[in-house]
Order: structure tokens, then C-alpha cells, then sequence
């Protein structure tokens, strides 16, 4: 018989939470583009102690992904409604991944074409727009993970962290080439390439299972989602 815990561990419920607090750490972009050209601000500061109060008391009554008292999927495939406080959380995660995502690109793609970079300003103009038109996306229950059921949990969680962990990597690889490659023409071409080859070859790691959390889920099968 398959057994599955009734109730999460608090080491588990507290290794949670400094997931949400980048999430929504993260969300106004400008202030998190200022934090790695120039450090930690008076800004920067303030809005950290904001956030970790606000998803320390949300964590608290249990109303963060992975941070619940007790498990809330135990069926991938079950249709259960989906609780808003996981459906905004996630709002928030994609909006995160797919701003920074496409804004970075731009970026790159823009200095290989015209030898100059525009990031701070693409950063200052494009980056609500794009944020808030993902956020709408949640709100219409659109993105993965935020439906209003959890009857497709199975699938959605792979493409869930599967991004995560492509734009997540791809983007600490190109902070290392930022930091290390020479301010040249050439070395933008270098940026651009290595950060599209890495986000292909993760994406496609994680469609074949091979990421963290990125496995087939098997119509019934039991397990603790987060």
C-alpha cells in the first residue's frame, strides 16, 4: 500500500518560503534591475523586510504553495478547485519567469544587432506592461497551475519548473558571462547565443523528464504536490 504524509514537516513548510519570497521579491522589476548594476539599496531593503513579513504571515495560515499545514494534492489528476492563494502565487512565478525571460532577450538581441544596449530603458518601459499582461493571463486562469481546477496538476507542474529551472540557469549563466566576458561587440553575440543554447537544451531537458519536478505524472498516481 502506498503511503503519503498527512501533514508537512515544518523543515519542509520553512524551505518553502524563501521560494515566495524571491517571487514576490522579484516582482517590481526596475528596483531588481537597479540591485544588480549598482547593490543592495535603502529601496531594495525596505521592500525585502515588506515581502518577508507579508509571505511570513500568508506562510503562517497556510496560504503559500509548499508551506500549507498539510498537503493539499495527493491525486495529480484529481479535480479539486484550486485555492486562489496558490493561483496567485503562481500568477506571480510565471509573471516573474516569462518578464525577465523575454526583457533579458530583447536586451541581448538588440545590443548583437545594433552594438549598443538599451536594458536599463527596455527594463523602465517594457517591464509592467509585460508583467501586468501576464498577470491578467493568471487572473483569466489561463497560465499553468492557475486554472481554477487542479485536474491538470500533472502536466502543469512540469511546465511549472521546467521554466523555472531553464530561465533560472540560463540567466545565471549569462550574469556570469556579463561579469567575466569583455564589453565588446563580439562578446554580445557570445551572450546572446550562449543564452538562447542554454534555454533550448533546459527546456528540452525538462520535456524529457530529466529536471527536478519535470518527470511524467501517471494518471492516478500518488504524490504530495507543492
Amino acid at each position: 500500500m502506498i503511503r503519503y504524509r498527512e501533514r508537512n514537516k515544518k523543515i519542509y513548510r520553512i524551505a518553502h518560503w524563501p521560494i515566495w519570497i524571491w517571487v514576490f521579491f522579484l516582482a517590481p522589476g526596475p528596483l531588481t534591475f537597479d540591485l544588480f548594476e549598482h547593490g543592495p539599496s535603502a529601496k531594495n531593503m525596505a521592500w525585502l523586510l515588506f515581502v518577508m513579513a507579508g509571505t511570513g504571515i500568508a506562510g503562517l495560515y497556510g496560504q503559500l504553495p509548499g508551506v500549507e499545514p498539510r498537503p493539499y494534492i495527493l491525486r495529480f489528476t484529481e479535480d479539486k478547485p484550486n485555492p486562489l492563494y496558490r493561483r496567485i502565487c503562481y500568477t506571480f512565478a510565471w509573471s516573474d519567469v516569462i518578464t525577465f525571460a523575454l526583457l533579458n532577450l530583447a536586451g541581448l538581441v538588440i545590443a548583437a544587432v545594433t552594438g549598443v544596449w538599451y536594458l536599463k530603458q527596455i527594463y523602465n518601459y517594457a517591464y509592467f506592461p509585460v508583467y501586468l499582461a501576464i498577470l491578467a493571463f493568471g487572473a483569466a486562469g489561463i497560465l499553468p497551475r492557475v486554472r481554477p481546477s487542479t485536474k491538470g496538476e500533472g502536466t502543469e507542474r512540469r511546465y511549472f519548473y521546467g521554466s523555472v529551472w531553464a530561465v533560472t540557469l540560463a540567466q545565471t549563466l549569462l550574469m556570469l558571462l556579463w561579469k567575466l566576458l569583455p564589453k565588446t561587440h563580439t562578446a554580445d553575440f557570445i551572450k546572446l547565443a550562449v543564452y538562447v543554447i542554454a534555454l533550448v537544451l533546459l527546456g528540452l531537458s525538462a520535456q524529457a523528464g530529466l529536471l527536478p519536478r519535470t518527470r511524467p505524472i501517471l494518471p492516478g498516481e500518488l504524490m504530495v504536490a507543492d
